[in-house]
């Protein structure tokens, strides 16, 4: 049995699969709010309920924001920031008295949609999170692409690629840069656009269903939207080449993105036809703790 934990910053989930990846159980509770230590006995209570419930012991995979820092062997870039800094793998690992394993948690969802999901077969994949921020993970043969820094698919803290004049300097994204992918493609960019040239605020999911109403406002946005996603993708089809992109998150959730972006990269890619697919994730939102669960 494969345990995976997907620690957020509100809530904790959990699940147990076989073998087979079929779900023996779920279950989720809330994250204790700044309390490094209530989260580590939290985690170890779900391990407990769900060995105890299933009657099995299994391995432990753990999904999170931020990753471990291989110079320090300490959390970094954490949303739940209690935890940075600490020696979350040490202590995790002598609490539960066995070995974990620990990854970002879109290294995780990348993971999980390369091993059952809808890039299941494809030697390289690329996984997306795009939502309230953006993140990303790189699965090869299986495997999951860490790099000796631990931050191999940080593909949001890159420049917007060939930047028009009117898109610089760009906003200030929280890494303290100005411009990067991740102020223009996560749900706040679009917001953001959205406000510069229509002078109103709306959330992504409105101006996503006010497009499809045929507003022309929300329509220009969204087509500036996927023109800057296409751009950005296309960086990460000349280097990386993947098989597959599975797009996550709240904003993978626009429909018109999986037809609209391929057509739009095609002119940013270096090659004469590009074959990588644009895919919908198989599991959704439960990618992550599935993904946490296949780090074994």
């Amino acid at each position: 049995m494969r345990i995976g934990i997907d620690l957020g910053g509100t809530k904790i989930e959990a699940i147990a699969l076989d073998a087979n990846g079929t779900e023996l159980m779920r279950h989720r509770v809330a994250t204790p709010q700044g309390d490094y230590q209530a989260i580590l006995k939290q985690l170890q209570q779900l391990v407990i309920y769900i060995e105890s419930e299933t009657g099995q012991r299994g391995s432990i995979g753990i999904g999170t924001p931020g990753a471990i820092s291989p110079a320090t062997g300490l959390m970094k870039n954490s949303n739940s920031v209690c935890m940075n800094g600490r020696p979350v793998f040490e202590d995790l690992s002598t609490l539960l008295k066995r070995d974990i394993r620990i990854a970002n948690d879109a290294n995780c969802f990348a993971l999980s949609e390369a091993t059952d999901g809808v890039a299941q077969g494809e030697s390289v994949v690329f996984g997306v999170i795009i939502g309230t921020g953006t993140g990303a993970g790189i699965v090869v043969n299986g495997k999951v692409l860490t790099g000796p820094n631990a931050i191999a698919g940080e593909w949001g803290h890159n420049p917007l690629p060939w930047p028009l004049d009117i898109e610089l300097p760009g906003s200030e994204c929280y890494c303290g840069k100005l411009g990067c992918i991740e102020t223009y493609v996560s749900g706040p960019g679009m917001t953001r656009d959205h406000e510069l040239y229509a002078n109103i605020i709306l959330d992504a999911q409105t101006i996503v269903g006010k497009a499809m109403f045929g507003d022309e406002d929300a329509t220009e946005t969204l087509q500036r939207y996927e023109d800057r996603l296409a751009r950005s993708l296309a960086h990460v089809i000349n280097i990386l080449d993947p098989d597959a992109i599975v797009l996550g998150g709240g904003m993978g959730n626009i429909k018109r993105l999986y037809k609209n972006v391929p057509t739009l990269w095609s002119q940013y890619v270096f090659s004469d036809r590009v074959a990588t697919k644009l895919l919908a994730p198989e599991y959704g939102a439960s990618s992550g703790v599935r993904g946490a669960a296949w780090l074994w």
